[in-house]
């Protein structure tokens, strides 16, 4: 182009930023003038026109011009393409057969190689699900086992202490099959462990709750101190018993609430001590030769919570696979479910709460029986001091367990408030 002068302005049209529209633009302009109407479009076309056959033109000279230079670099072009092309066909030949090679040695094994992995994963985990399995009969033969000791089968004497080893098997197969841990992962889907839920499982903690509840109840003060028909031994076999009863419940409660069905099965032991030492109570009232008598087994009633009051606090927390105890000893959860610090004096004042209204209703009723009653209130009164020191633990004259340095007056007042107080001065 430096050899062949030309009007065309090259290096408009080399620029990078050249843009047809805006060179259009510019040559209507040169042309034309913009008030005119309509503009002549003739004249710019022609422009470009003309300069389209130039630059032609121009290139048909160059090509003429350097013929066979472009053709020798053709030629020299094509012949180097051959070249590398017959050396490449060598090269992807010798390529191809060592991608045939690697894909028989290689990818064919790492195929057989998979399905032994997934063979070997799946029998894995069927040889994890066989020994939980395993484990789930194992235990619940054991259960099975500890079942016979606590019913006293085949001729043998019931073992109390298998109430505690049967309840420690339950609670490590609830842990077992309810803690979602990956070695239990598809036990639910296996029948036999289904069954062993429903037929082993259920049924023992039923009859290990029921039974040590059974102990519970049957707790007395004979049974725990002893009586002039109760030998030592007896009386120990029946703390021994209580002892594993509770232990037994301490472990069947949820892992979620401790000692939750123990303290409850306690609280309804105390609420059939109230119940029936207020209707026992009412009645003795109505009959007043039948009142020492009356006050004398309610007072026993007192003195059997202060000998399991004893026992609690004696008792640590047995071992509980699914939980850390909070306790020192079983007596404290109670005593702080009762929000009180002494059961013997939750039970006189729950017993003053429940005979006050209706020791006023009978008063207020009237008749023969009342004015009695209005007569011998003294008598009442002092008996009635008399009770609750017996059952606080401290006698006649003595003082009991009741209040911060003040023994049982605390007691004594309410319950003589609650009776002795219907019938005034």
């Amino acid at each position: 182009m430096a050899n062949s002068p030309s009007y065309i302005d090259y290096e408009t049209f080399l620029d990078p930023s050249f843009s047809p529209q805006t060179f259009a633009n510019a040559l209507l302009l040169q042309t034309n003038n913009p008030s005119d109407t309509p503009l002549d479009l003739s004249t710019p076309l022609s422009r470009a026109l003309f300069d389209v056959q130039e630059i032609d033109t121009h290139i048909h000279t160059l090509t003429t011009q350097s013929a066979s230079a472009l053709l020798s670099h053709t030629q020299q072009t094509t012949t180097a393409g051959s070249k590398i092309a017959e050396s490449l066909s060598t090269q992807l030949e010798s390529l191809s057969a060592t991608y045939t090679r690697l894909e028989r040695e290689v990818v064919a094994r790492h195929a057989a190689a998979k399905q032994s992995q997934l063979a070997a994963s799946r029998l894995w985990e069927t040889h994890r699900l066989g020994r939980a399995v395993a484990r789930v009969v194992a235990l619940a033969r054991q259960l099975e086992l500890h079942m016979t000791e606590v019913g006293g089968g085949g001729g043998r004497r019931e073992d109390h202490r298998a109430l505690v080893r049967a309840g420690e098997v339950i609670v490590t197969l609830r842990g077992f099959l309810d803690g979602g841990g990956p070695e239990t992962k598809g036990l639910e889907g296996v029948r036999v462990v289904g069954s062993v839920r429903a037929d082993v499982i259920k049924p023992a903690e039923l009859r290990v709750e029921t039974r040590a509840l059974q102990i519970v109840r049957e707790f007395s003060i004979a049974g725990s101190t002893g009586t002039a028909t109760a030998s030592f031994a007896k009386a120990e076999d029946a703390k021994a018993r209580t002892c594993s009863a509770l232990s037994a419940l301490y472990l069947l409660s949820p892992s979620t609430s401790e000692a939750a069905l123990l303290t409850s099965s306690l609280q309804a032991y105390l609420t059939a001590q109230l119940h029936s030492s207020t209707s026992a109570l009412l009645r003795a009232l109505q009959n007043l030769p039948t009142f020492p008598r009356t006050l004398l087994e309610i007072s026993t009633r007192s003195l059997t919570l202060l000998s399991l009051q004893s026992l609690l606090a004696t008792l640590p927390p047995p071992a509980h696979p699914l939980l850390q105890s909070r306790h020192t000893s079983l007596l404290e959860p109670l005593l702080l479910a009762l929000d009180t610090r002494n059961l013997a004096s939750y039970f006189w004042r729950a017993l003053a709460g429940a005979l006050d209204g209706r020791v006023r209703e009978y008063v207020g009723k009237g008749g023969p029986g009342v004015r009695g009653l209005r007569l011998a209130r003294e008598r009442v009164r002092v008996e009635l001091r008399g009770a609750v020191e017996r059952g606080m633990g401290g006698g006649e004259g003595k003082k009991g367990v009741g209040g911060e340095g003040e023994g049982c007056e605390r007691e004594i007042a309410v319950m003589v408030g609650a009776v002795a107080g219907a019938l005034g001065r």
